[in-house]
């Protein structure tokens, strides 16, 4: 079952420590539609399903990427998208949204998920595997 978008939002607020939801709501907006970007078949298919719906539709229709960006690039991006950010603002955008993402999505669609990704991912989202 989707989560709702008021507890979506309330979760990345709180990790972003964003004044505002609408802080919130721009950097979930911009992160999903880069990790939209991604994500193929039935693991972002999968994903869309547990996000508030209009959180799913940006993650169904991402951002355009050439190739998956390595963790470092995908918060250059994610930076270079969100007027004013740096990358250590941009950081902590990611990190609040896929944190909150992981929660969301279970161990078991996150280890998919993972499995999508360039080596580093999991530390974005707050999740650190043993290598």
């Amino acid at each position: 079952m989707a989560l709702r978008r008021e507890a979506f939002l309330d979760h990345v607020k709180e990790r972003g420590e964003y004044g505002t939801v609408e802080e919130a709501e721009r950097a979930a907006r911009v992160v999903l539609a880069l990790l939209g970007a991604h994500l193929v078949g039935e693991v972002r298919a999968l994903l869309a399903a547990r996000l508030p719906e209009e959180f799913a539709l940006i993650l169904l229709n991402p951002l355009q990427s050439a190739e998956p960006l390595p963790p470092e690039r995908f918060v250059r991006a994610t930076a270079a998208w969100i007027e004013g950010a740096t990358e250590q603002t941009a950081t902590w955008d990611v990190s609040a949204v896929l944190s909150t993402v992981a929660d969301t999505a279970g161990d078991d669609l996150l280890g998919q998920i993972l499995l999508q990704l360039p080596a580093g991912y999991d530390l974005l989202f707050g999740r650190p595997q043993p290598t």
